[in-house]
């Protein structure tokens, strides 16, 4: 019974959790994405034959060879000059040796740099403000856990993947000091100097230390605020990745995405009822209007063949009086004027519309009435050159920048003169690897609606290492290779495709307007 009542406690809290943060779900994908900017930052004591470790803790990177992490973890090496500070990255084969660039004890942050040839994923810093209650990671390397994997200094200097716990914002109390945030993410020695990361693995804080407990309170932690590293970084003149962008899970996109698809499938078919309406309408106008003509046309034949019929009658009798006047040349005319004024009376009513015609005659003014209405759509230039603006409503935007593009576009798939697209049943795309970034994008395009859509995945390096290895059996096609070479670039593409994560850590969606139309 105690048991299932604490489940049913766990179950309330998850819950009230998720409502704090406002039901955004952390996506696997962008927690990994941002471990692998996270380092063991070691100390290695120079002393004696044998170097030896003096200690521990974590950093990320904020550029490519620079690391921030706790002034309290490098403090020793700056008090005794034979103890040097190595980096450890969570991939990789080997680490490198760094030294300290920027110190600030009052805020316990520092800045490091490696000293020699090196290269990590920068992580992305959110400017935005962290909600009371919002789910949070802590990633770093406690001591306790190398400690009960059994793992000797070799493994410790060894590339190992971090340690990553979750938990929630707590009250949102900050320390006297300096600007903290307060959560209950567990943590450990080493982790010291590690990131506090929100949903979408964007750094909200440092971990930094925890509260006392005698084993019967509840452990809380604190985290050296975002505000605090910018202005830290800002003062050593470093620019790092941010973003004030509030987090949106994949769940809630998708499900957005599919509310949006079923609106407009529901527009096109109130537009089609309505269109069909209109047109019922117009037909039965048009067979009223037709048959109104036909009464019209038939009265005027009938009025046309009754004098006809008369000026004939008229001129037998003029043919009677000039026989009678012995005036034969007048007689003959107005007998041939008498026969021409019958046909003509037999003629028109004979050639009176039948009311058989209606339908026919209302087909005639229902194409006319459309053709006014509708005329011929213009035709729409599929290529050139596009202004594309980003639709953040259809976007999940976690570290890019929002900003528009510009893309100029060729019929058969070449982008921006020099970009090869590959042309399957999804229509064009390409497959974007970039080492720099280790990230991966994929890029789709439809030239008839104006859709450009780019999905950004994070792979781990092994990931990395595969698709380089793909890439170069793929051999890509220049631009204006032909129809063949793009569905054999799709077709290539697809390979490299089933090696990234199933779900995309960014999908940002731009609508594309042609500037020469």
């Amino acid at each position: 019974m105690k048991r299932r009542f604490v489940q049913f406690v766990a179950l309330l809290v998850a819950l009230w959790a998720a409502l704090s943060s406002g039901g955004v779900l952390a996506e696997p994908e962008d927690i990994s994405a941002a471990a692998r900017s996270v380092v063991r930052v070691v100390l290695v004591s120079e002393q004696g034959d044998e170097p030896g470790l003096v200690g521990h803790g974590s950093g990320f990177a904020v550029g490519p060879d620079l690391i921030l992490t706790n002034a309290h973890v490098v403090q020793p090496a700056r008090e005794i000059e034979e103890i040097r500070i190595g980096v450890v990255p969570s991939q990789g084969k080997n680490g490198w040796f760094a030294r300290v660039v920027a110190l600030s004890p009052r805020n316990d942050l520092a800045l490091l740099k490696l000293t020699e040839p090196g290269s990590l994923p920068p992580i992305t810093l959110f400017t935005g403000p962290v909600a009371d209650g919002s789910e949070v990671f802590a990633v770093g390397y406690p001591g306790n856990v190398d400690l009960a994997q059994g793992l000797d200094v070799g493994d410790i200097v060894s590339p190992t993947s971090p340690v990553k716990t979750r938990g929630n914002v707590s009250a949102g109390r900050s320390s006297k000091q300096f600007e903290t945030i307060l959560h209950n993410a567990a943590i450990g020695g080493g982790n010291s100097g590690g990131p506090l990361l929100d949903s979408c693995g964007r750094v909200i804080g440092a971990n930094t230390f925890g509260t006392i407990s005698d084993g019967s309170d509840s452990e809380f932690y604190f985290a050296v605020s975002t505000r605090e590293i910018l202005r830290f970084l800002r003062a050593a003149d470093v620019k790092a990745r941010s973003t004030g962008i509030a987090c949106r899970s994949m769940e809630d996109l998708e499900r957005a995405e599919t509310e949006r698809i079923a609106n407009v499938q529901a527009e096109t078919e109130e537009e089609a009822r309505s269109a069909e309406a209109k047109q019922r309408e117009a037909e039965e106008l048009a067979q009223r209007e037709a048959l109104m003509a036909i009464i019209a046309e038939r009265e005027t034949g009938m009025v046309l063949a009754g004098i006809a019929l008369l000026l004939s009658l008229v001129s037998g009798g003029a043919v009677l009086f000039f026989n009678d006047s012995d005036r034969p040349r007048e007689a003959k005319i107005a007998g041939g004027l008498a026969v021409l004024l019958l046909a003509g009376a037999v003629t028109t009513w004979l050639l009176r519309p039948s009311f058989s015609d209606v339908t026919n005659r209302a087909d005639e003014f229902a194409g006319r009435e459309e053709t006014e209405a509708n005329p011929k759509p213009a035709t729409v230039d599929l290529t050139g050159k596009f202004i594309c603006a980003l639709n953040m409503a259809r976007s999940r935007v976690t570290v890019s920048d929002p900003i528009d593009l510009e893309l100029s576009w060729r019929e058969d798939g070449c982008a921006d003169g020099s970009r090869q697209f590959g042309i399957g049943a999804d229509g064009w795309s390409q497959v974007a690897v970039s080492d720099a970034d280790s990230m991966v994008t994929v890029a789709h395009f439809d030239p008839p609606s104006g859709e450009y859509r780019t999905e950004r995945y994070y792979p781990t390096l092994d990931v990395m290492t595969q698709l380089q290895a793909k890439l170069k059996e793929i051999k890509a096609p220049k631009c204006g290779a032909g129809e063949e070479a793009a569905a054999k670039l799709a077709e290539d593409q697809r390979a490299l495709i089933a090696l990234l994560p199933k779900t995309p850590s960014e999908r940002m969606v731009y609508d594309c307007r042609n500037t020469e139309d």
